[in-house]
């Protein structure tokens, strides 16, 4: 198995931060020595972030954000209170969106959906970097 961890600025707002495009690059440099097949594990080594595989760009985003709020208000009574106001929404948060996705990888592609992004879901403000883990595990 090959791991690489790499940075994303994700700033100090919420954000569905597309990580697509870093994905395939990884797949791309490390599905040549397996003939192309295997699996792609994506981790985020944090207790306050997510993954998600959804549409990107016709509002998915936006909405996955907007249905966050609902479930996860900041007004809620936390028990977990330490960082901005409703931080503790954010420690909740891995457990509805998981901290990792698992992409099968068919002659060196990512077998995703038509519409099928891999993101990042922060909801964290006080913490504007992040880190995320791409793991390749060949056939």
């Amino acid at each position: 198995m090959r791991s690489e961890l790499i940075d994303i600025g994700t700033g100090s707002q919420q954000v569905v931060f597309d990580l697509t495009s870093r994905c395939e690059q990884f797949v791309a440099a490390e599905a040549h020595q397996a003939q192309g097949d295997g699996l792609l594990h994506v981790f985020v080594p944090h207790a306050t972030a997510g993954l998600a595989v959804l549409e990107t760009g016709a509002g998915s985003d936006t909405d996955l954000l907007a249905v966050l709020e609902q479930l996860l208000p900041k007004d809620f009574e936390w028990q977990h209170r330490h960082g901005s106001a409703g931080h503790g929404r954010d420690h909740v948060l891995p457990a509805l969106i998981p901290p990792y996705a698992t992409v099968p990888v068919i002659g060196g592609r990512m077998m995703l959906g038509t519409w099928q992004s891999i993101c990042l879901v922060d909801t964290n403000v006080d913490n504007p970097r992040r880190q995320v883990r791409l793991s390749w595990l060949p056939s």
